[in-house]
């Protein structure tokens, strides 16, 4: 999208923090397209896989928590604060429907592909992805689950069914989630605005519309 501001934004679909970023991105976007509506802006979406280790069949969920938090007590601490925190941004967490927890890099794989198609809509693919696991607890390891949420985006299923069936963009997913570790990114999600300012976390509206002033500045200087 020649001309526009870019937002690049470093994520994993298993991340809950991921989700409630990206509508905190929305919100402050909304906000700058109010203020001035002329500024084109383009989101671009980058992988970083929190569990690149798990098998690519995923493993159960429960053995997951266990591993990661210690026990359920501690995972119930962790999600509150994710269950409250979404909310507010209209987000109805469903964190006890999720029962296996995936490989993401199909899902990962799936989304450079939307993002280089000519029909349907990355941001929407990446939507319901976010939206399928953590709301409606759908298995994202599943090949043909990923084709039928590619369709809910607008693309193919067809044509979605055939990529994920493949191991095309799989060594270029890798690449950039490599890339961004040697940047230096350790969690997400991570905001890269306009390739001048950066914002670590699921920050509020007013603290990305700030790091994006400052790299409209720097653009302008």
């Amino acid at each position: 999208m020649l001309g526009a501001f870019t937002v690049d934004v470093v994520s994993d679909v298993v991340c809950p923090w991921c989700y409630i970023g990206k509508r905190r991105l929305e919100a402050a976007l909304a906000r700058l397209r109010e203020s001035d509506p002329a500024l084109v802006t383009q989101v671009r979406w980058h992988p970083f896989q929190l569990n690149p280790d798990l098998p690519p069949e995923g493993i159960d969920r429960k053995h997951y928590i266990e591993a990661k938090f210690g026990g359920p007590a501690r995972a119930r601490e962790v999600y509150a604060r994710v269950t409250a925190a979404g909310q507010t941004v209209d987000i109805p967490f469903a964190i006890d429907a999720i029962l296996r927890q995936p490989n993401t890099l199909d899902a990962h794989r799936l989304i450079a592909w939307g993002q280089a198609r000519p029909e349907g809509e990355a941001d929407a693919l990446v939507e319901a992805l976010f939206r399928a696991y953590f709301v409606e607890g759908r298995y994202l390891g599943d090949r043909s689950e990923l084709a039928t949420i590619a369709a809910t985006a607008g693309f193919d299923p067809d044509d979605a069914r055939r990529f994920i069936e493949s191991d095309e963009l799989a060594g270029a997913v890798a690449e950039s989630d490599r890339r961004a570790r040697e940047m230096g990114i350790s969690g997400v999600p991570f905001f890269i605005f306009g390739g001048k300012t950066a914002v670590s976390g699921a920050q509020d509206p007013a603290t990305l519309l700030s790091a994006i002033a400052q790299a409209r500045a720097a653009e302008a200087g």
